[in-house]
């Protein structure tokens, strides 16, 4: 039996993850270790709360003697490190915060990893550490072109240039200690359990609310989508079958501009639910400090070695998302009440709209 320690299991992709290992094999065992801060939520794991396979430690991945703890009581196989902040609004106010746990945090990981596995004549067989990454580590793109996986990185937000960071320590674990370990950098991810302040969810709560939806700049920011349940495919692949030091890069060949989104969310909303839900609701804001203008990946890699695709297209994803949350309004209600509201208010408060 292999055992995962799944950092971050809690969040967005993190819970995605969990659900889909735990739904493909019956011969695994995930601990999950999550410190449940604002983004993280058990609720996205009630389903397999009383899996016998299933372990939920609560804990940072910068407390070295607890993870030291977890590695020594459950033999642990595989990392995968989901755990990090990742909103860039809150990376530029608050910068300190993402390099201590997705620098610092990702180091601590390594050197317990490390400590467990290391054995005389290198690393035991069988483990692996798998960074979970971005491509927002890549800067932005032309018009034209896509990141492949040797881009150069070139990092414009405090979350990115931790992002970038972090998975340049994976890589010198890697080739200074030879860990087997594997990086991949994903295009951004939408689906079941995304925390109400990235785009797609937020837009759908402030929709259903009749609320402002702010739109940063022109609205023509260009990002490739990727639907989660692809992206958890994706990863076990790599983990499983990926050549040892190799990056992947996993995206969806869905390109689309923010105000696009938004207007195809309006617009299912309007004719599905609500005839009051109109593009009135849509308010053009200040654009972000260091806004990338476009993201594209070229996912050829993983598709000609691993076998991987895309299998969701985004109009058949988009649909599927807007209806779970259609159909999970009390979890909607629950993760954006407290703190969420506090900030959501400070972050948009007196922005200057365009």
């Amino acid at each position: 039996m292999k055992t995962y320690l799944v950092t971050g299991g809690a969040g967005f992709i993190g819970s995605n993850f969990v659900h889909y290992i735990l739904k493909k094999y019956s011969d695994v065992r995930i601990v999950n270790l999550d410190n449940l801060t604002y983004a993280g939520n058990l609720e996205n794991l009630k389903q397999i709360e009383n899996n016998p396979n299933y372990i939920f430690i609560q804990g940072d991945i910068c407390d070295s003697e607890l993870v030291g703890k977890v590695f020594k009581e459950y033999n642990i196989d595989y990392v995968v490190n989901f755990a990090a902040e990742s909103h860039v609004d809150r990376s530029i106010v608050n910068p300190e915060i993402f390099a201590q746990t997705n620098v610092l945090g990702t180091v601590n990981l390594l050197n317990c990893a490390k400590n467990s596995w290391e054995v005389e004549s290198g690393f035991k067989e069988g483990v692996k550490f798998l960074q979970v990454s971005t491509d927002e580590v890549y800067g932005s793109l032309g018009e034209a072109g896509y990141f492949v996986e040797t881009t150069p990185i070139d990092s414009h937000s405090p979350y990115s240039a931790s992002k970038a960071g972090s998975d340049l320590m994976v890589k010198a674990y890697f080739d200074t200690f030879k860990m087997p370990m594997n990086i991949t950098r994903c295009s951004n991810n939408y689906g079941p359990y995304q925390f109400p302040e990235k785009l797609i969810p937020l837009l759908i709560n402030n929709c259903l609310k009749h609320a402002d939806l702010p739109v940063y700049g022109d609205g023509l920011n260009i990002r490739d989508w990727l639907y989660v349940v692809d992206h958890c495919k994706a990863i076990d692949m790599v983990l499983t079958k990926g050549t040892t030091g190799e990056v992947y890069n996993i995206g969806g060949h869905n390109e689309k501009a923010n105000i696009e989104i938004v207007k195809g969310i309006i617009s299912y909303l309007n004719e599905n639910v609500d005839k009051e839900i109109t593009k009135a609701l849509i308010v053009y804001v200040e654009d972000r400090k260091g806004h990338d203008r476009r993201y594209a990946i070229d996912p050829s890699k993983i598709k000609d070695e691993l076998g991987w695709y895309p299998e969701t297209t985004f109009e058949v994803g988009i649909k599927n998302t807007i209806q779970w949350y259609l159909d999970n309004d009390k979890w909607m209600k629950n993760v954006t009440s407290g703190e969420y509201q506090k900030y959501y208010k400070k972050m948009y408060e007196g922005v200057k709209t365009l």
